[in-house]
């Protein structure tokens, strides 16, 4: 083990510095300003800086400008290295210490059964309400539909509903509710986790039984679009055809011959665009 690894170990040691490192790995593939970071996070302009050196200097993350901002990425292929390391050197190699993680409970075919797809949003009433309507529309007979919120609200955007409505979607099922029905003993085995807004994406949730294949699709929230009723109609009908094609890309991927990773590097791919 060279010195890179002891020094990565030590960096990530600092509870701080973990959460950060931890928030651009749920923002990955985003690359995210430092005030957006120290919002999410509550540290000081001073701290967050020196928690933002140390892990650049670690090689964990990576610094790129953009006008007169700075912003920072998870440095995936660093991040990978260091894991490979560790589990070359702490299993030799041997699968039946340290196994590769199955795609989901059971490592069933896709063909065989039915998947199931959470989306997760702040508010629960609209971007994630609309994803869940769209994929249980487009390809319901394959996936059962979720939709969640951190902080729900009690009610539904009338926005989202109404652009729903006009585009024939049944709204009947729909209610908003908070994530903690999808974590408990009685909760639904999950095989796809998105995050469709930046502040459910930034918040800390426990980690989801059975490992399902996370990403995050955030887009920017119609709720706050400004103007008169016509335009802000408009901003609900630009996310519902933005979420149509990440859930159009998604359902065409052939599921059932990719592996993890490269099932996850599609999901990422799909929430580029």
């Amino acid at each position: 083990m060279n010195d890179t690894i002891p020094h990565r170990l030590t960096t990530l040691g600092h509870p701080q510095r973990l959460e950060l490192f931890r928030l651009l790995m749920r923002r990955y593939p985003d690359r995210l300003p430092a005030g957006e970071i120290g919002a999410a996070l509550g540290l000081k302009p001073s701290t967050l800086s020196a928690y933002l050196s140390a892990l650049s200097q670690a090689g964990l993350i990576t610094q790129t400008r953009a006008g007169t901002s700075l912003l920072y990425a998870i440095a995936m292929e660093e991040v990978r290295k260091t894991f490979d390391v560790l589990l070359n050197d702490c299993c030799r190699g041997r699968p039946d210490i340290c196994p590769p993680a199955p795609l989901s409970e059971g490592d069933i075919a896709m063909t065989d059964r039915k998947y199931s797809v959470l989306f997760i949003c702040t508010g629960n009433s609209a971007r994630s309400i609309l994803a869940e309507t769209i994929l249980r529309d487009l390809a319901g007979d394959r996936f059962t539909a979720y939709s969640a919120g951190t902080i729900p609200y009690s009610e539904l955007n009338p926005f989202a509903l109404q652009v729903l409505r006009d585009k024939e979607h049944d709204i009947t099922p729909l209610r908003a509710k908070n994530i903690s029905e999808f974590q408990g003993a009685d909760a639904p085995h999950l095989d796809f986790v998105f995050t469709v807004c930046d502040l459910a994406a930034n918040e800390t949730c426990p980690p989801w039984p059975g490992q399902p294949i996370s990403g995050h699709w955030g887009m920017p929230d119609p709720v706050k679009a400004q103007g008169t009723e016509a335009e802000r109609a408009l901003a609900f009908q630009q996310t519902y055809g933005a979420l149509r094609r990440r859930i159009e890309a998604f359902t065409a991927l052939p599921l059932a011959s990719l592996d993890r990773i490269s099932l996850q590097s599609a999901v990422d791919d799909i929430g580029r665009n």
